[in-house]
């Protein structure tokens, strides 16, 4: 990535927050701009059209909102489940575990299917979970960071449609969007949650998450008050369908400066090349390389099976005798920063 402009800093080699273009750090760098100026308008306005493209939906209903990915957790917790409704959990790592614990603050009942470390939960084990008892939703995490496992979203869903059409399918694609194939609408998902700083190329602190018009539906039925105010989609939807409209609202305010980075790598994505399918080719075949590497160095991807292993991070085992803490700042003093790994073996690998 060229980066003439740019301060000289550390390699970010970490999932997120990662490097960003030139085009992104002058953006955020601008004066701000009035959240209800029609200039904003329109900039948020293409941000919603432009956050369309990059899940493949047409009629899905963008949420662009201050906040870590960790916010499309309580989105969803405190929209779409009522107190004491079900809610089957994919748990392949760290994060995955992290929703079930939101699921349960808001009352929801989460039953988890938790894969041994590095691997993924099989299609049959999760349809006859989805006999056994009537779930509300189902989350799937696209690719869990602490482990770097690669769910098949496209084949769960469409299990999940077979065995409990009522159930909700929602993608926490916060390590996904932007580097691994996901389409929303012909998958059939009903939310895709994901944030700026990973495969979007956007510093952090913007949550971005997409409902389908079921969703929606769902949300609207609910037969309990929501016990959140900042995430409320009460709060929020009329916001974000009077920007989709290119006309202000105010429930609080954007961040206007994050907004217009996240419209410049919005714009590089959809309108210049490489098209979307072709960064997915480019992610898988820099993969492949780096994987292979690792193979050569006789390292370990924490991944037990390559075919499940993410596209845009590699989680790799350190040697017998190292753990993160000795190779971690070996790596920042060469310029280049990588990270512990999360969860049951955090310090055993890095990525």
């Amino acid at each position: 990535m060229p980066k003439s402009n740019q301060q000289p800093n550390k390699l970010l080699a970490i999932p997120g927050p990662v490097e960003v273009t030139d085009e992104v750090l002058h953006a955020i760098a601008q004066p701000p701009l009035s959240h209800v100026s029609p200039e904003f308008v329109s900039i948020f306005q293409e941000c919603m059209q432009m956050t369309r493209k990059v899940v493949e939906t047409r009629d899905g209903l963008p949420f662009l909102i201050s906040g870590s990915g960790t916010l499309g957790w309580d989105q969803v917790a405190a929209n779409l489940v009522e107190p004491g409704e079900n809610v089957l959990v994919l748990q392949t790592g760290y994060f995955g575990a992290g929703f079930a614990d939101c699921i349960k603050v808001y009352g929801g009942k989460p039953k988890v299917l938790k894969a041994p470390y590095g691997s993924h939960i099989g299609l049959e084990e999760i349809e006859v979970a989805l006999r056994t008892k009537k779930y509300k939703a189902i989350t799937i995490t696209h690719v869990d960071t602490s482990t770097g496992v690669l769910s098949d979203v496209k084949a769960i869903a469409a299990t999940v449609r077979r065995t409990s059409p009522d159930t909700l399918v929602v993608v926490d694609g916060v390590c996904s969007v932007g580097s691994e194939e996901l389409k929303m609408d012909a998958w059939r998902l009903d939310v895709v949650t994901t944030a700026s700083q990973k495969g979007l190329g956007v510093p952090p602190g913007l949550c971005i998450l997409v409902a389908s018009p079921r969703a929606i539906e769902v949300f609207e039925a609910r037969k309990t008050p929501v016990t959140t105010y900042f995430a409320s989609w009460g709060k929020w939807m009329p916001v974000m369908r009077a920007y989709d409209n290119k006309t202000a609202a105010y429930f609080a305010t954007p961040p206007v400066n994050l907004i217009r980075a996240y419209h410049a790598s919005l714009s590089e994505i959809t309108k210049l090349s490489p098209s979307l399918d072709e960064r997915y080719r480019i992610h898988k075949q820099v993969s492949r390389r780096v994987k292979a590497l690792a193979d050569q160095l006789g390292l370990s991807l924490v991944p037990k099976d390559t075919a499940y292993a993410a596209n845009g991070m590699t989680a790799i085992y350190l040697p017998d005798g190292l753990v993160a803490s000795d190779v971690v700042p070996r790596m920042a003093s060469k310029g280049i920063t990588i990270a512990a790994g999360l969860g049951d073996a955090k310090g055993a690998h890095v990525s």
